[in-house]
């Protein structure tokens, strides 16, 4: 039997401004080297090895390694689900230059959270799932229910290939969750379907990553999908 989480330790890893810096880049769901890591954090190589060792060693990141390269990437969602949270209590920075402005523009607008998407246009998609009767209205940070399968569900890849089964969850991960937006204060879809709609909107072409951050950007296409959505 244990007794109550030891919130101290996962704290005090995020709590350095280097490792926070990290944690944040890491959010798009990818991997990333130890030298562009550093790069992110403002710390010199020598300096990010020994943060990226504690977060590996505390559990919030896992290594793998490539060639003569290490990347690093978030543990699991459970991790991504903690630095979203905090960024939702935590203070804002001043904006001091246009590009921290424009910068700070696009993730509200559009960007991952993790394996799924968020920002506004995330809103627009979970609204229309709602709206449809496709997905249950959600409630952040509680698990979702399909409530059936529309058109717009099918076309943003909600059912199974093929055999019209629906997504299936992996381990005891939901099907659909109401994950708090930190820019927009109201749940987007998480989950399974959600990591199955960010797919989907990569997969066919419909929004393409930026370089330097975790911010998305609509193609034409994905544009004209978004404007079906109402």
């Amino acid at each position: 039997m244990n007794g109550d989480a030891d919130l101290s330790h996962p704290a005090r890893l995020m709590g350095e401004p280097a490792r926070a810096a990290m944690l944040v880049a890491l959010l798009d769901g990818g991997s990333r080297p130890a030298s562009e890591l550093a790069g992110i954090a403002g710390v010199r190589p020598p300096t990010a090895s020994a943060h990226l060792a504690q977060l590996v060693d505390g559990g919030l990141l896992v290594d793998r390694r490539i060639g003569r390269h290490r990347y690093f990437e978030l543990a699991d969602a459970s991790v991504a689900d903690a630095v979203e949270a905090l960024q939702r209590i935590a203070p804002r920075r001043p904006v001091t230059s246009l590009r921290q402005s424009t910068t700070a523009v696009r993730l509200a607008e559009f960007r991952t959270c993790y394996d799924h998407l968020a920002g506004r246009v995330a809103l627009v998609i979970a609204d229309a799932l709602v709206h449809e009767g496709s997905v249950a209205p959600l409630a952040a940070g509680r698990v979702g229910e399909i409530t059936g399968i529309g058109p717009l569900a099918r076309r943003l890849g909600v059912e199974g290939e093929g055999d019209g089964d629906l997504v299936a969850p992996q381990g005891r991960r939901p099907l659909v969750r109401g994950c708090l937006d930190w820019t927009e204060r109201r749940p987007h879809v998480a989950g399974a379907v959600g990591a199955g709609i960010r797919r989907t909107f990569l997969d066919r072409g419909w929004a393409v990553g930026l370089p330097h951050d975790r911010s998305l950007k609509l193609t034409d296409a994905g544009r004209a999908v978004l404007a079906d959505l109402g």
